[in-house]
């Protein structure tokens, strides 16, 4: 049996606790006739980054599950992986070349991907080897990364078949750009911040000199790109000037004003400037009117298109174009205002809708069987109110633009004939056009949405499209962990993904958290100062302290907020039971993990409420209450098994009965052994490292069965029965701890209870922790209790000679000192209430306060005149 050593040091072990369970290969699934699967598949991390409290909170609850069900005789596969993050990587590649004084075209497209391959070489390992630090249990052999040959076939299949179905189609359409990413970003890319802004009131007069219409917008830089104004065709105000012409300011160029109904007459002036190419509702006015398209501001947000201000960035030319509207007498007024402003998730700048040719998912076909699925329950959100973000989302969801200008990622696998104009869209790198068979052809220089090849996740780790074993037994899988920001990005695209191409949805299950935040409920990042690296906590307190206190702090679908100092108390939690493992080590002299045939009252009572634990602990599991069932094991093992049975058992582990030591042994240890089973899947570490040094069988505690309700190890009667000696000994020590009486001061202890046999199986302890020089069992009240201390539990009346508890003479002198100074503190309260002049000038509720503090001086002073009585 090896021995723990007297402190435990986390650092020194997690390692080789890892290492440990890699070499034994417990973390790898091979597909098993025998078994049930169950699959989880890890939100995959950007290869770029780096280990954040997030990922932590994430891959902890995953790693909870995965061991809960591969001890519960799941064939538990957890399939890790990385994301090639289109965008943050790019730009971390291009800041790298950026200080060598390069840019991406310096180096063109080829030369330029072998330096992101070769960063992800240097770099992309980064993450998994921190994941491994915070005790995940993936199947390692099994790491995907999205732009591997498997998942890069996954993806040509993909787009090939949509493409065929007509479900994927070029298009020009309004996309939301980013000008800093100078990328096109879909609709659940954009993040909508509320911003001061204000609308300029601009003056269009009409070509032939009769007048002026007047047209408010947030954008007036915008006025470059327009190609018409809009009137309602039922607002009288303006019905007579629809095919009229207007004169578009600063411009000159003559513009129509159309009748459409997307003029909102009791919106502003009920005139709409209609500016095709950046704005969608424009686009479709537009399309409706047949109207050019004027292009005004290119992919870096700057001015184009043969105007003055043309290079300006867009709101350097906005202060230049208001100012010049105002020297020209067309701008009439300017009304602040505060309106939602689209921002790129990644770089937070505002973004332009532009139009522009990209390539789509036509979204409406795909949306209802994924739909379906959710109504119908096929598949659930923990918790449900997520079901309706969901369904709401896709009920209301347009059209996926999943075209991106970056070069690294997948490619769009279609290619342009030089000579016919063709499209090839191929499965394999084309050679030739498939219409003309010309080899003058050239490759769609785009990428595809990150998100693209992630919706695929699920299917496209296990080897599809290829029909592999692995996809056969591991497909679908089980529960999806995620956090609710990523709903619209990811759950929703990998459920009509699945719909589609396996025809089965992902998944059964999404379990749903919220983001974890500083203790004041803000929303942790580098920027605001707030960040806590998580690997500085585990250096600091350990894997497990960090994983039990992101545990018990969670509630599923909620933010928590993340408390440093709870660390500490999680470390000091392990510290108990660290110290609880050495002490029955100290005198453990059996090398068989076996319960005894005999059981004493007490082995019983611990015996019983782990075992109702475990039940409770399971159910928790099935409902996915993973904080609830960590509490349920922190509480089980710092009250019952160390403040109460580990002090129950102390007489009769150190005595002299050899038999009853014995005895006392097998349960400490059954019970210890049960419970790190138990907690293991939430702190692995420190109890695999306690398991190896106890007496046990197998190899490791991680693939030891987990404990589940046993109905032969209920015992009701010995537990209400133990449970009646421990409510005694909680009521002396209080009382003793009220009177200040200290341990060496023995008292004999009489008990009064019809269940006297309880408490006289309970002699011992009751001798030794209510720190008594006898105990008498009585089963009705002595002649006199004069003197004595009366105490009250449900089940019995206990006294204690006050004489022997402390000294009379000393006691009533002290009594006497403190009803002096209370009456004193009455009368002095008495007196400011008889006070007139301050009942009736004073607060009712100052009043009141004082009135209430004079009755606790009453109440107080009655207690200790009653005790000053009792005591003769």
């Amino acid at each position: 049996m090896k021995e723990l050593p007297k402190v435990y040091e986390p650092q020194k072990v997690e390692k080789q606790i890892y290492d440990f369970w890699m070499k034994g290969g417990w973390f790898h699934a091979e597909r098993d006739p025998e078994k049930k699967p169950f699959t989880i598949v890890i939100p995959p991390p950007n290869v770029t980054g780096q280990l954040h409290l997030g990922h932590a909170f994430d891959e902890t609850l995953q790693d909870v599950l995965i061991r809960y069900k591969r001890m519960s005789g799941y064939n538990a596969l957890w399939l890790p992986g990385v994301d090639h993050a289109g965008i943050a990587t790019q730009i971390k590649v291009e800041e790298q070349l950026r200080k060598e004084g390069l840019t991406r075209f310096d180096l063109g497209r080829d030369k330029f991907l072998e330096r992101v391959w070769e960063w992800k070489q240097q770099y992309g390992d980064r993450i998994v080897e921190q994941l491994k630090t915070l005790g995940s249990s993936c199947d390692w052999e099994r790491q995907r990364f999205t732009m591997d040959d498997v998942c890069a076939k996954a993806v040509r299949e993909t787009f090939c078949n949509l493409y065929e179905k007509g479900l994927i189609y070029k298009g020009r359409r309004i996309i939301n750009w980013c000008p800093h990413c100078t990328t096109a970003l879909s609709d659940a890319e954009v993040e909508y911040q509320e911003k001061q802004g204000a609308f300029w009131h601009i003056r269009y007069p009409l070509a032939d000199g009769s007048g002026a219409v007047e047209v408010a917008t947030t954008r007036p830089e915008t006025l470059l790109g327009d190609a018409a104004v809009a009137v309602n065709p039922e607002d009288e105000r303006y019905r007579h000037l629809i095919g009229k012409k207007l004169i578009l300011p600063l411009v000159g160029r003559e513009i129509p004003i159309v009748g459409d109904e997307h003029a909102d007459m009791e919106f502003g002036t009920g005139c709409v400037k209609i500016t095709p190419c950046h704005d969608p509702n424009d686009f479709e006015v537009g399309l409706r009117h047949n109207l050019p398209q004027y292009l005004m501001l290119d992919g870096e947000g700057r001015i184009t298109g043969g105007y003055k201000w043309d290079g300006m960035d867009r709101y350097e030319a906005r202060k230049a174009i208001v100012a010049e509207l105002e020297e020209q007498g067309y701008l009439l007024s300017i009304e602040p205002c505060m309106h939602n402003v689209g921002t790129c998730y990644r770089c937070h700048n505002d973004v332009e809708p532009l139009a522009s040719d990209q390539w789509f998912v036509k979204m409406e076909p795909l949306a209802k069987e994924a739909i379906r699925v959710v109504e119908e329950g096929e598949v659930k959100f923990v918790p449900e109110r997520f079901s309706k973000t969901y369904l709401n989302w896709m009920y209301n969801v347009r059209d996926w633009c999943i075209s991106r200008q970056l070069w690294w990622g997948h490619q769009i696998p279609v290619w342009y004939c030089d000579d016919c104009g063709e499209m090839t869209v191929s499965r394999e790198d084309a050679t030739e056009c498939a219409h003309c068979h010309s080899k003058r052809i050239h490759r769609d220089p785009d990428v595809l949405d990150t998100w693209f090849s992630s919706a695929l996740w699920p299917f496209s780790t296990l080897g599809w499209p290829e029909e592999t074993e692995d996809l056969k037994y591991f497909y679908p899988t089980d529960v999806l962990v995620t956090g609710y920001d990523i709903i619209f990005f990811w759950v929703a695209r990998m459920i009509f993904s699945g719909c589609e191409q396996m025809k089965k949805p992902p998944f059964h299950t999404v379990l749903i958290h919220g983001l974890i935040r500083d203790p004041h409920g803000k929303k942790m990042s580098k920027s605001a100062g707030n960040g806590v690296d998580p690997i500085e906590v585990i250096n600091t307190y350990g894997a497990d302290a960090l994983r039990f206190n992101i545990i018990t702090g969670n509630s599923p679908g909620n933010d928590m907020r993340y408390f440093p100092e709870r660390c500490e108390a999680m470390r000091n939690f392990a510290n108990k039971l660290w110290n609880a493992s050495r002490f029955v080590m100290m005198y453990l002299t059996i090398d068989r993990n076996e319960l005894p045939g005999t059981l004493e009252q007490e082995d019983k009572w611990i015996i019983s409420r782990f075992n109702t634990v475990a039940g409770e602990v399971n159910e928790n599991f099935e409902r996915y209450e993973l904080g609830i069932a960590a509490q349920k094991i922190y509480d089980f093992i710092w009250d019952d098994l160390c403040d109460w049975y580990i002090e129950l058992t102390k007489a009769r582990l150190t005595g002299e009965d050899e038999d009853r030591s014995r005895q006392t042994q097998q349960v400490l240890l059954w019970v210890l052994t049960e419970t790190l089973k138990l907690l293991h899947p939430f702190m692995p570490f420190i109890t695999e490292e306690i398991f190896q040094a106890l007496p046990h069988e197998g190899e490791a505690l991680m693939v030891q069965d987990y404990p589940v309700y046993r109905s032969e190890l209920n015992f009701p009667e010995d537990c209400a029965a133990a449970e009646r000696v421990m409510e005694v000994i909680k009521a002396v020590r209080s009382r003793r701890a009220d009177m200040n009486v200290p341990p060496s001061r023995k008292a004999h202890l009489y008990i009064v209870s019809e269940h006297a046999a309880d408490y006289e199986n309970g002699r011992a302890s009751l001798l030794r922790l209510c720190s008594a020089s006898d105990v008498s069992v009585l089963t009705a009240l002595p002649e006199s209790t004069e003197g004595m201390v009366s105490l009250v539990t449900d089940d019995a009346r206990c006294f204690l000679p006050l004489s022997e508890l402390v000294d009379l003479d000393k006691e009533r002198e002290r009594i006497r000192k403190e009803l002096e100074k209370n009456r004193g503190f009455l009368q002095n309260q008495e007196r400011k209430l008889s006070n007139e002049s301050f009942v009736s000038r004073a607060p009712e509720n100052v009043v009141q306060a004082e009135r209430d503090r004079a009755e606790k001086l009453r109440a107080l002073i009655a207690n200790l005149e009653e005790s000053l009585r009792a005591l003769g």
